[in-house]
């Protein structure tokens, strides 16, 4: 069973909603501390973690149609052979609930009758995220959802649909879910009962909170330092409202729990608990938002327990959302060299009574920008090219804002390369050996053999397929 969640990167260290949590999952197994995703973007990095594949190769570049988020060309290719597919093949009983992908149910893109294959049971979110008056496809039919708190707050519903389905199993075959609850993507909607819950609550202030980004790519020498109070107080309520929004999925994590445990499933269950990208608040001056190449937003909590994992451990070696679908499969007892996929399991690291492996050094991180065509009203004195400008016209996005980097990280490096494909060719390179929060760009001090090598690597990782995105050499 697998908790996929959309947390910020800030509960990785906190983790202060969500304590059952952590008490439950992470002290019950193992906490991986260098997870990360291969592209901070949602629907992006959730189809990299239904397919096992970077970006380049399932070919969804952000999350609009035209990015292919749930197209139809997606829904041929990369969907029909996704990970539930081989779950499926395996007599696995399969339920979804959540959002699944951004344009999901979009009469463009197959209306909510389009069920992924894979699935026994679907209760998919149509669009983006939200809590109340939303509209969900259950097993293919339309089901509209109101704003009464008791009936329709989208985290208590996936909740409870999940325990009915553990409830209703066959206890002869295996099972698995995937719940994907809004919390705490915005609108940051909190249960009744927790919104006056951390009122002193504010954005942590230290690292590269509202530094400069001098030295960096022109997105991030574009917002205001020090920033505005009006976008302090924004992201400080934002910052709040979002581990509101957190104590309803902590205690969807504790129900799970304990009804696996009253079913006498829980010992015998695998349970992830992961997020498809990071966040930031304030950091560079960037108010809210993720799409950056910096730590904040690539780097995602990851805790699992289950058979053969032993409590209390933390990992330091780096895993990726790609690896999500070929851990799975490993579980279930998929043959890997059946199916296509650029991750590895991770089995090995977190449970070698099973398994032998080895980890990876390296890999790659990659985004496509999106704009506008033409300039936002609200912000006249932009342009055109840019999104996300808000609060206080701040961009967070724009065309040229794609990059890709190779991020380093062994016990001899912790390093990161990144180049953008804009008219400048920009290059960012940090040391996060001496500069954990990524505040000087180095490109100018390194060696050029070093870079050279780097470039070369970048490379190779951007055309990969399968094996060749293993291959640590």
């Amino acid at each position: 069973m697998c908790v996929q969640t959309h947390t910020s990167n800030n509960s990785r260290f906190h983790h202060t909603p969500m304590k059952k949590t952590k008490a439950l999952i992470g002290d019950a197994g193992a906490v991986f501390v260098n997870a990360f995703t291969v592209t901070p973007l949602c629907c992006p990095s959730r189809s990299s973690v239904l397919t096992g594949q970077y970006p380049h190769n399932h070919q969804v570049r952000n999350n609009s149609l035209a990015g292919s988020c749930s197209s139809a060309r997606w829904q041929k290719g990369p969907e029909a052979s996704a990970f539930p597919v081989h779950l499926s093949k395996q007599k696995y009983q399969t339920f979804f609930a959540g959002k699944y992908l951004n344009q999901y149910g979009r009469k463009e893109a197959g209306d909510v009758g389009h069920v992924p294959p894979g699935w026994d049971q679907w209760h998919a979110l149509v669009g983006n995220s939200r809590y109340l008056n939303y509209t969900l496809s259950v097993n293919g039919v339309e089901e509209k959802h109101g704003d009464r708190y008791e009936s329709d707050y989208l985290t208590d519903l996936i909740a409870n649909r999940s325990l009915r389905f553990l409830e209703d199993r066959s206890p002869r075959r295996p099972f698995f879910l995937l719940l994907c609850p809004p919390a705490p993507h915005s609108p940051w909607t909190p249960a009744p009962k927790y919104q006056k819950q951390f009122a002193d609550v504010k954005a942590p202030r230290g690292g590269s909170f509202d530094k400069p980004g001098k030295d960096k790519h022109w997105l991030l020498r574009q917002p205001e330092n020090p920033m505005a109070l009006s976008s302090l107080a924004f992201l400080d309520s934002a910052y709040r409202k979002r581990w509101q929004t957190l104590l309803s999925l902590d205690d969807l994590v504790e129900s799970l729990v304990n009804k696996l445990e009253s079913i006498k499933e829980l010992n015998n269950t695998y349970i992830f608990y992961t997020s498809d990208n990071g966040y930031h608040t304030g950091q560079f001056s960037l108010p809210i938002d993720k799409r950056q190449l910096y730590e904040f937003d690539i780097r995602v909590p990851l805790m699992v327990r289950g058979p053969g994992i032993k409590p209390q451990q933390t990992l330091q070696a780096p895993v990726l959302n790609i690896d999500l679908a070929p851990t799975i499969l490993d579980i279930s007892g998929t043959d890997l060299s059946s199916v296509d996929v650029d991750g590895q399991s991770f089995l090995s690291q977190m449970a070698p009574s099973l398994r032998n492996g080895t980890t990876r050094p390296f890999f790659l991180v990659e985004y496509n920008g999106e704009g506008h065509p033409t300039t936002d009203p609200a912000c006249p004195t932009l342009g055109p090219g840019l999104s996300q400008c808000f609060p206080d016209c701040v961009c967070e996005d724009a065309f040229n804002n794609t990059y890709a980097c190779v991020r380093t990280l062994d016990p001899q490096n912790d390093l990161q390369y990144c180049e953008f494909a804009d008219s400048e060719s920009f290059v960012e390179v940090y040391n996060l050996t001496s500069d954990p929060h990524q505040l000087e760009n180095i490109v100018k001090q390194v060696d050029p053999a070093v870079l050279q090598s780097m470039n070369q690597r970048l490379i190779k990782l951007q055309s990969c397929q399968g094996d060749s995105c293993r291959d640590n050499k």
